[in-house]
């Protein structure tokens, strides 16, 4: 996901780093959710189902978290594997658990252009629309009073410039697809709030700006919408913007919930946590910005592991960045319980070729993404190919950051073919079916 976005001062983060030195109070809360909760708010992560069996990850769930948001289980690949028939057993696991322990669900996502089934990708027009209405129909009344706040359309606009629609096959059906949606998921569960969800719209920018008019124009027609999600992924290239607190804002002063939804920043120590308190900062700054989301619980969790984005390490062991963020909640110091170390992400190969490739993955019934980085040996790259095993019945349906990948070869894009020597790129795929899980093989070119 790129970003065109302003830099952290270094003022901000030596600041921001003195901050999580300060004495809490003796009566300070010692948690997360438990903090955050004092400042009327929830603090929240995505939950993978299958990880429920982690006593490490469990128990930081039960332990830190207010609020869960079901990483891949409810998208619609995942509920509606084949048109009219409906699978929610993964997702309910998540919902049932989060109810059971007194945690909020946010629903994500009803409609989408990506994670589609293959059937509702071979579709168009009037039957695609249909089938939108009778999926976002079936999921929200499934869940009709178990969600607090439901992702109704996700990732609607482009990237870039232009402010315009992102063109997909939903939005193919017609202008009014995201209008629909929301009223239809009114009609199936009126009392979850019902939000818009996206990313690069952390700042004032072509792509925030439509999606502030389009909000604009349902308030003012009374189309019902609660909510903006705004998913703050950020890294280097595209940090924390100078405006997130002014862009927050603007958004809530049209009489909208705002949140933080998918939350996570790579890096390490000081900086990260400095950017971490930042964006806490700027929602608690912001009435009606009722909560904040991570994007997962340990950094090998994480849809991008290698940039370790989260405030829990692999082992489960909080980090500097969790400091911030509980200190900046008014939250007093804690020390958890030492986790079980996890096992070690998939990882890769064949440094006598040139380069390495290490993978991560996140994986769910029916489906998988995975997050490849590609490493330089001694000498600098050229060009590079990376070759996955994907199981047999697999299927690899969506590449970004590099070419090819229906056989499970992946060579590099245009523009990140060249690598320093000890340098990296990442590229990512995602796909149908069982994941794959041996090491990948990187060649240089």
């Amino acid at each position: 996901m790129r970003r065109t976005l302003v830099l952290l001062t270094a003022g901000a983060v030596t600041a921001a780093a003195a901050v999580v030195a300060l004495s809490p109070s003796a009566n300070a809360a010692t948690t997360l959710g438990a903090a955050a909760a004092e400042k009327g708010r929830y603090f929240g992560t995505a939950v993978a189902a299958y990880k429920l069996s982690d006593s490490v990850y469990s128990g930081i769930l039960n332990r830190e978290f207010t609020s869960v948001t079901p990483e891949n289980e409810m998208k619609w690949d995942a509920t509606e594997p084949t048109q009219g028939t409906f699978s929610f057993g993964s997702a309910d696991t998540i919902v049932n658990r989060a109810i059971a322990n007194g945690q909020k669900v946010r629903g994500h996502a009803l409609a989408w252009h990506s994670q589609q089934p293959s059937w509702a990708e071979n579709l168009s027009g009037t039957a695609l629309r249909n089938a939108m209405v009778n999926h976002v129909t079936q999921v929200a009344t499934h869940y009709r009073g178990k969600i607090d706040s439901w992702d109704v359309v996700n990732e609607a606009f482009a990237d870039g410039g232009s402010g315009a629609r992102r063109d997909s096959n939903l939005q193919r059906t017609g202008n009014d697809w995201i209008e629909v949606a929301f009223r239809t998921a009114r009609a199936a569960d009126p009392a979850a709030k019902l939000c818009y969800n996206d990313y690069n719209t952390d700042g004032q920018n072509a792509k925030s700006n439509a999606v502030y008019a389009m909000v604009r124009d349902f308030k003012a027609r009374g189309v019902p919408i609660d909510c903006v999600g705004f998913q703050s992924h950020f890294n280097a290239q595209s940090p924390l913007p100078a405006d997130y607190q002014a862009n927050l804002q603007r958004f809530a002063d049209l009489g909208l919930d705002v949140q933080i939804t998918e939350l996570d920043i790579e890096g390490s120590g000081a900086t990260q946590a400095a950017t971490y308190a930042a964006a806490v900062r700027a929602c608690l700054a912001v009435t009606r910005c009722n909560g904040i989301t991570v994007w997962g619980i340990r950094d090998t969790d994480s849809w991008r592991a290698s940039g370790t984005p989260l405030l829990f390490d692999g082992s489960g062991n909080p980090k500097p960045a969790y400091a911030a963020v509980l200190t900046e909640l008014g939250g007093g110091t804690t020390t958890p319980s030492s986790p079980v170390p996890s096992s070690p992400s998939p990882s890769s190969s064949n440094p006598a070729a040139g380069c390495t490739a290490t993978t991560s993955v996140n994986a769910w019934t029916g489906g998988f993404v995975v997050t490849v980085k590609v490493t330089a040996g001694a000498t600098a790259l050229t060009g590079w190919t990376v070759g996955v095993t994907v199981p047999s019945g697999s299927a690899v349906t969506n590449t970004w950051n590099a070419t090819g990948g229906a056989s499970g070869t992946f060579t590099n894009a245009a523009w990140n073919g060249r690598v320093a020597a000890g340098g990296s790129t990442e590229f990512g795929f995602q796909g149908t079916g069982g994941a794959p899980a041996g090491a990948p093989v990187c060649t240089a070119r």
